[in-house]
C-alpha cells in the first residue's frame, strides 16, 4: 500500500485486439486495490496531443468487473501519435500531469510501444510508464513462443472462417485468395493456414530479395493451382499476409504515391486491395495458359479485431494488466510486460529498440524454425523434386499446355 494516493492512467493505443478489455479490468482492479485511483484515458493519445483533458473516464472496480468477456475496448482507441513533434509529447505530458496521473499503463502494439517509450524519456522520470504488448499481427519483439495478446483469439476466429471456406471452395470448385492482417510479418497469416489446413499460405518473410516482382507471387500461385490440379482439384485456398503490399515492388502495383499513410507513416492496407490485384492477373495469366479457374478474392481482418476473446486470451490478458500494474505499484518504470516461464518479466524500453530503423523491433516469422517447415510439408507449392521429375514435369506442363522446358524455365525459379 502506497503511502500518498496516486493516480494511475490507461489508454489504448493502435488497432483493437481481443483482450484489451481484460487488461484495462486487471490493471485497474490491482491499482485499486494498491490504493491507487484510476483514470481511462479515451482514444489513446488523441485528445491529449491536442491539450484537452475532458476526455477521461473515472473507472471503479464495479465499472471494469465484467468487462474481460468482451471484445472491443472500453476505452476506444486511436493511431494518434504524438512522437511526431516534440509540442505533442508536451502536451501529453502536460495533460496528465493537469489530471494528476503519475503512472501511466499503454496498451497497444509497436507504435503505441514506441510513443510510450518517447513519452518516458521525455518526462525525465516524472512519468512511470509500463506497456502491454497488444496486436494480433504478433510482431512485437517478445521471445519466441511467447504471443502477444489478441493474436490466439484472432488465429482461433480466423481458422473457423477459413474452416468454411474451404468447404464452400470444394462445394462450388473455386479458389479463395484470403488477405489477412500483418502489417510487416507473417504470423497471423501463417497461423491461420496452418491450423485450418489451407491449400497454401504466402507470407513476406519467405521473400529475401526485395522488391518482390508481383510476377514471382503470380506464378507461386499458378504453381500450386497447376499442382493441385495435379491432384485432381480445381479448388483451393490460399492464405496471403497484407504485409506482401509492403515488398511488392510499387511500380507493378501502379505506384503507391496516391495511397494514403497514417499517423505512423504506414500505408493504409484497407486501401490497397492485394488479393483483387492477385486475382485480375491470376484470372488474366490462368487464361492465357488455357485455364478456366474461379476465383474469389476475400479479406479476413476486421472480423478478427473484436471478437470476444478466447479464454486463453481473456486469462492471459488479465495476468498482463495485473503485472502491469503490480509493476507500476513497485515503483517500475519504462518496460514492456512480458510473462515468461510463468513469471512477470519485464523488458527494459531500451532493449526494445532497432538502432537500423531508430523505431522498436519487429518480430519476423523465422522462417528456418521448424514450425514454418512443418507447414510448409503440408502446403500445396510445386517443389524443386516437381520440376526435376520427368513424369511430373511433363504432367503439370500439359495441364498448362506448355513445354516441359517451358514450364520448368517459367516455374522452376519459384520453387
Amino acid at each position: 500500500m502506497t503511502d500518498q494516493r496516486t493516480t494511475v492512467g490507461i489508454l489504448v493505443g493502435g488497432g483493437p485486439a481481443p483482450g484489451i478489455n481484460s487488461v484495462i479490468n486487471a490493471a485497474t482492479i490491482r491499482s485499486i486495490l494498491g490504493g491507487s485511483d484510476v483514470l481511462g484515458i479515451i482514444d489513446g493519445f488523441k485528445w491529449l496531443m491536442e491539450g484537452g483533458t475532458g476526455q477521461v473516464r473515472p473507472l471503479s472496480i464495479e465499472d471494469v468487473s465484467r468487462i474481460h468477456f468482451r471484445g472491443g475496448s472500453y476505452l476506444g482507441t486511436s493511431r494518434a501519435n504524438p512522437t511526431k513533434s516534440v509540442e505533442h509529447l508536451d502536451n501529453v505530458l502536460f495533460g496528465l500531469s493537469s489530471l494528476g496521473i503519475t503512472r501511466l499503463v499503454t496498451i497497444g502494439g509497436d507504435d503505441t510501444a514506441f510513443s510510450a517509450m518517447k513519452l518516458e524519456e521525455r518526462s525525465n522520470g516524472q512519468l512511470q510508464v509500463v506497456h502491454v504488448p497488444k496486436t494480433i499481427d504478433n510482431d512485437l519483439d517478445l521471445p519466441f513462443g511467447i504471443p502477444t495478446f489478441g493474436f490466439q483469439t484472432a488465429r482461433h476466429v480466423g481458422a473457423e472462417i477459413l474452416k468454411n471456406l474451404m468447404v464452400d471452395a470444394r462445394t462450388t470448385t473455386r479458389w479463395y485468395l484470403v488477405v489477412t492482417m500483418g502489417r510487416k510479418a507473417g504470423h497471423l497469416a501463417l497461423g491461420i493456414g496452418k491450423a485450418s489446413g489451407a491449400t497454401l499460405t504466402i507470407i513476406p518473410e519467405e521473400f529475401q530479395e526485395r522488391p518482390v516482382k508481383l510476377q514471382r507471387v503470380v506464378d507461386l500461385l499458378i504453381g500450386a493451382i497447376i499442382k493441385r490440379l495435379e491432384h485432381g482439384r480445381a479448388d483451393g485456398v490460399a492464405v496471403l499476409a497484407e504485409g506482401l503490399i509492403e515488398i511488392i515492388d510499387s511500380r507493378d502495383l501502379g505506384g503507391l504515391e496516391h495511397v494514403e499513410r497514417d499517423e505512423h507513416s504506414h500505408l493504409r492496407m484497407s486501401e490497397i486491395d492485394i488479393g483483387d490485384v492477385l486475382r485480375r492477373e491470376l484470372t488474366k495469366q490462368l487464361h492465357q495458359l488455357g485455364l478456366s479457374i474461379s476465383l474469389v478474392a476475400k479479406n479476413v481482418g476486421y472480423e478478427l479485431r473484436c471478437a470476444d476473446p478466447i479464454p486463453y486470451d481473456i486469462e492471459y490478458t488479465r495476468d498482463l494488466g495485473y503485472c502491469a500494474a503490480q509493476y507500476l505499484l513497485d515503483g517500475g518504470t519504462s518496460a514492456m510486460v512480458s510473462i515468461q516461464n510463468g513469471r512477470f518479466t519485464p523488458i527494459p524500453f531500451k532493449q526494445m529498440g532497432d538502432s537500423t530503423t531508430g523505431r522498436t523491433k519487429v518480430r519476423m516469422v523465422d522462417i528456418d524454425s521448424q514450425s514454418y517447415q512443418i507447414a510448409r510439408q503440408y502446403m500445396i507449392r510445386l517443389t524443386e523434386a516437381d520440376v526435376n521429375n520427368r513424369d511430373m514435369l511433363g504432367r503439370c506442363a500439359a495441364l498448362a499446355n506448355l513445354s516441359p522446358e517451358a514450364f520448368r524455365e517459367r516455374f522452376g525459379t519459384v520453387c
